[in-house]
């Protein structure tokens, strides 16, 4: 397989992956506590990523001494950045998966994808890295939309208050948006190792919701293989693979085409909520759902236009691609 066809395959597994977490989430919070599945989602994912960087430590490329001299390790010891900057993620990542997973337990996990992606319209909001100028009016427009798409999704068969679950989802993608903003602004320029970030954040998320979810361990010793299934899925799925994956990837493919792919993501939390989740979309929710994919597309599209005119006056040159989720 080419290694562009390859690199498009592994985006659109990230996508699903993440589209597939809040069906996950939903199921895994019907049998555990919130705080519970949040504990073990993030203390299964730090002893994949302490795993990771003890095999990548024991890892040495292979030399040829008569032909080249000896190289250096393929690591490198962690740094005080790096631990600072993964700590403090930890606790802005910890903040957005206890709204999402609240959310998601209160609403349908096609609603809790869909809302989720406004992170994409809200992210260049907030986001003042490389001191670009303010975003063009067609921009605005896209996230009207969107707020118009928010509206019909909690709205279901008629206008009424918003259901506690839509409002947490809403106010994760706020969050969300804030803590890839801060991602941006904290990693940009410097040099700082993916799996060691991923690591402090997992470490820090695992000692915030352990002292909650002590006196349910016990359950959660004792839950079904079925939810185990469905934690290590979150963990390994989710978080590992899925933030590793797109890394690898985002690093052998355009921003604009990566940006694109995993834009995908809330298509496939509808497609397998509805699917495998039993979960039905009233008119009005189909047509916010419609309404919500077309803003999000278009919104994204005007972003990258305006980023890559800002690159031209060497504004953002690292032109990350914005993605609504990545948990």
């Amino acid at each position: 397989m080419p290694v562009a066809r390859r690199t498009d395959a592994v985006l659109l597994l990230v996508a699903l992956v993440w589209g597939s977490s809040y069906l996950a989430a939903k199921t895994a919070t019907v049998v555990l506590p919130v705080l519970v599945v949040l504990f073990a989602r993030y203390a299964i994912s730090a002893l994949a990523c302490g795993a990771l960087v003890g095999a990548r430590r024991r890892t040495r490329p292979r030399t040829r001494p008569r032909t080249r001299p000896r190289t250096r390790p393929r690591t490198r010891p962690w740094t005080r950045a790096e631990i600072r900057v993964g700590s403090l993620l930890g606790v802005t990542q910890a903040a957005v998966l206890v709204l999402e997973t609240y959310g998601v337990a209160h609403t349908s996990a096609a609603n809790a994808g869909l809302i989720i992606s406004l992170t994409i319209v809200l992210t260049p909001l907030m986001d003042r890295t490389g001191g670009r100028p303010g975003m063009p009016v067609t921009f605005f427009l896209a996230a009207g939309l969107c707020v118009l798409a928010v509206g019909l999704l909690i709205s279901g068969t008629g206008l009424h208050a918003p259901r506690l679950g839509d409002g947490l989802m809403l106010a994760a993608a706020v969050v969300r948006a804030g803590h890839v903003a801060l991602v941006g602004r904290l990693t940009t320029g410097r040099r700082v190792d993916p799996l060691h970030l991923t690591t402090a954040q997992t470490v820090v998320g695992s000692v915030l919701f352990l002292p909650p979810a002590v006196a349910h361990l016990p359950d959660l010793a004792r839950s079904s293989a079925t939810t185990w299934t469905q934690l290590i899925y979150l963990a390994l799925f989710c978080s590992v693979f899925a933030f590793l994956a797109q890394t690898w990837a985002v690093q052998r493919t355009s921003a604009s085409r990566a940006s694109l792919l995993l834009g995908t993501e809330p298509i496939w939390a509808v497609a397998v909520g509805i699917v495998l989740g039993g979960e039905r979309l009233t008119p009005w929710a189909f047509l916010g759902a419609v309404l919500m994919i077309t803003g999000t597309y278009w919104g994204q599209s005007v972003e990258r236009a305006h980023r890559a005119a800002g690159r031209t006056a060497k504004d953002d040159p690292a032109g990350r691609p914005m993605t609504p989720a990545g948990t």
